[in-house]
């Protein structure tokens, strides 16, 4: 037991050396830490692994910041040449365009022979002519490719400018979620290992509920709108704090998501992401016609599938991969049925009972469960 411990102990310090030690040019540094960063997903489900995944990355999206940054200056500085270049072209062209419009006068064969003291001489002037036609197609030419190298290289700052603005979000919200890690853990690994347990009971009760091994008892039947439960206020069994978990569940057991049900227009704030209102968070696009379980507004805490949660949340992320509902909350608690059917209440016993109420729908062969939710 002390060798499997001091084994751990020396993994996890020598995996945290390593996030530290990425030397070498700006490329060289940031395939090192997204090699570290992988490793660290790898090496263990601690909290010293999480903190030092959060180093890493925040290390990583700061030499992209330097790179990009580095990038804008010199396209700036291309930009500014070519700008440079197109008023030097623009200048020579207008001014051979005056010295061609009157030499074009002349043009005419018949009129050089008669103008020219011999055919040489008009055969002279005839063949400058045309060198300066020519130069003008040329220079033409290139004022054109200089204007079109311009505009691609303006459309390539625009995006450059939108990558860094993006990667500085980036930065704003590891930087968060570290800080919010650390703030939930007190930096205590037995603290960080509770979470993950309770996060893993919650997933596993979740998991079993859809697989219909939840104790369930017959209600009757519910009309559309009806009040079917309300929702646990704060913490409760499995749960960090006030929502109710919606799932579609089709008849083979699998879930799809409610957005493809629920009607759209809703009031709705979305909490999804780093913070409320930021534009990480998951897409909020219901397409359906099912009035809402809850009154407005709706506060909209994970979406369906691979959400930020999944990709980001220090806890979920050890847990699951993809989330199989919706986490919903509003101002009032009541919970009221999207679709007439029969009721049933239902409980999963994880240690502690998660309570759920399930509708099998009359006109289908859906049903939906509303999780964390008193009756």
């Amino acid at each position: 037991m002390i060798f499997l411990l001091l084994f751990l102990f020396f993994l996890i310090f020598n995996t945290s050396v390593k996030a530290e030690d990425c030397n070498g040019n700006v490329t060289e540094r940031i395939i090192c830490y997204e090699n570290n960063i992988n490793k660290l997903k790898d090496s263990g489900k601690t909290l010293i692994s999480q903190i030092s995944q959060f180093d890493a990355q925040i290390k990583l999206t700061s030499l992209k910041i330097a790179q990009t940054e580095e990038q804008i200056s010199l396209l700036s500085g291309r930009i500014d040449q070519i700008e440079g270049s197109l008023d030097s072209l623009n200048q020579a062209f207008s001014e051979r365009a005056v010295e061609t419009y009157k030499m074009a006068k002349v043009s005419d064969p018949l009129l050089l022979i008669i103008s020219s003291d011999n055919l040489n001489e008009a055969f002279n002037r005839f063949s400058y002519l045309k060198k300066i036609q020519d130069g003008d197609r040329n220079l033409l030419d290139r004022l054109k490719k200089a204007n079109d190298t311009y505009k691609d290289q303006k459309v390539d700052q625009e995006d450059l400018q939108n990558k860094l603005a993006q990667q500085k979000k980036n930065l704003d919200s590891q930087k968060q979620q570290k800080a919010n890690l650390l703030a939930i853990t007190k930096n205590d690994e037995k603290k960080y290992q509770t979470l993950l347990t309770v996060a893993r009971a919650e997933y596993a009760a979740i998991q079993g509920i859809i697989a219909g091994r939840g104790v369930e008892t017959e209600v009757g039947k519910v009309s559309q709108g009806q009040r079917i439960a309300s929702i646990i206020q704060g913490s409760s069994c499995n749960s960090k704090g006030t929502h109710t978990h919606f799932i579609v569940r089709k008849a083979d057991k699998s879930t799809d998501n409610p957005f493809n049900y629920l009607s759209g227009g809703i009031d709705y704030e979305n909490c999804s992401g780093s913070f409320c209102g930021s534009s990480d968070g998951d897409s909020f696009n219901p397409s359906g016609a099912w009035p809402w379980p809850i009154s407005p507004k709706i506060k909209f805490n994970q979406g369906y599938g691979y959400t930020w949660a999944v990709q980001n949340d220090p806890i979920i992320r050890q847990i699951y991969t993809f989330h199989n509902g919706i986490d919903i909350n509003s101002n009032s608690n009541e919970v009221r049925a999207v679709k007439a059917g029969t009721l049933y209440q239902g409980s999963y016993n994880v240690g502690c009972m998660l309570k759920y109420v399930r509708i099998d729908h009359d006109d289908s062969d859906l049903d939906t469960l509303y999780l964390h939710v008193n009756y």
